[in-house]
């Protein structure tokens, strides 16, 4: 019996919670998946998994089992890592997570000049609007934009972004620019929904919380429609400035309302702690770094805010 082997298959089934799951992903035939399965717990004179119709649940024994062999192919990984020399020469295979819009615009066009730099480097980048498990989704790195919550990762601070209202010089000139929140009530918006509700955009000033009623010609899920809605002039929308900041130099749109900005959202670079940093990854994080804070230090500026009784933000946050 192949122990590394019968580790693997048992921590895809407890991975994937059934034979069959565990199967598809191994890409290994079912009845193989459960002979082996068997003749380890055979060996061990123990059961890992209670059976039931709907899922296979670890037993006592089978969590303990499931945790060491974890441990034991984590160590294995690292060690065929040094021998082939991923400590002392960029090589193998990287995996970077980030926001998908951000991802395509910025980070792709400095991972094609890594990747020519560093020919044994290979990237897999996962764009995805969501937060993934570093450590379970085997991520090297990965681009956050917001605050951290996950203490247990290493940050390093790449810059900031803001959240920005637009809108298309055409929709201004025939329907006005507007100078406060309450004028919102009287114009065409574009609501993306993770941002706020589709008939009332929340914002605060001086403590003080209200609520402006908005008519949304148009609801969207997606941050690159969204954009697209407010270039074809269907009215004011919210975004991120590094997904207008061509558009803005261009002057396919224009910045509303800045004095009404909710505060920046800092941009970070995180990946898992390791007692030996893979030398890809260093390569990456020295190469990115200065490439990625100079494309945000590209980005439009926020105009100093004119006097008045004091600020106001949109209250929600991505």
């Amino acid at each position: 019996m192949d122990r590394f082997e019968a580790m693997s298959l048992v921590l895809a089934v407890a991975e994937a919670g059934s034979l069959s799951a565990a199967a598809r992903r191994q890409k290994t035939p079912l009845a193989t998946v459960s002979r082996k399965v068997s003749e380890l717990e055979a060996h061990l004179q123990t059961k890992l998994f209670n059976r039931s119709s709907r899922a296979l649940v670890p037993t006592d024994a089978g969590r303990s089992y499931i945790a060491a062999a974890k441990r034991i192919l984590a160590d294995v990984a690292e060690a065929e890592r040094t021998a082939s020399g991923e400590y002392t020469t960029p090589r193998g295979d990287l995996i970077v997570s980030s926001p998908f819009a951000f991802g395509r615009l910025h980070l792709v066009p400095v991972m094609a000049e890594f990747v020519a730099v560093f020919p044994e480097v290979d990237i897999q980048l996962d764009l995805q609007d969501r937060p993934v498990n570093l450590v379970e989704d085997h991520v090297d790195v990965a681009l956050r934009i917001g605050t951290l919550t996950d203490s247990s990762l290493i940050a390093i601070r790449i810059g900031e972004i803001r959240r920005v209202l637009c809108a298309s010089p055409a929709y201004l000139k025939s329907r006005g620019t507007p100078k406060s929140p309450e004028d919102l009530s009287t114009h065409d918006c574009v609501s993306f929904l993770p941002f706020h509700s589709s008939t009332t955009w929340t914002f605060k000033r001086e403590q003080t919380e209200y609520v402006v009623p908005v008519r949304s010609r148009l609801v969207l899920n997606n941050l690159e429609a969204t954009c697209d809605a407010a270039r074809a002039g269907m009215g004011i929308a919210a975004a991120f400035s590094y997904q207008l900041a061509e558009s803005i130099k261009s002057g396919e749109l224009v910045l509303l309302l800045q004095d009404f900005e909710p505060p920046p959202l800092p941009v970070s670079l995180v990946y898992p702690p390791n007692r030996f940093m893979p030398v890809k990854l260093r390569a990456f994080l020295d190469f990115a770094l200065p490439r990625l804070r100079a494309r945000i230090g590209e980005l439009p500026k926020r105009a100093a805010p004119r006097a008045g009784p004091g600020s106001a933000e949109v209250s929600r946050q991505r």
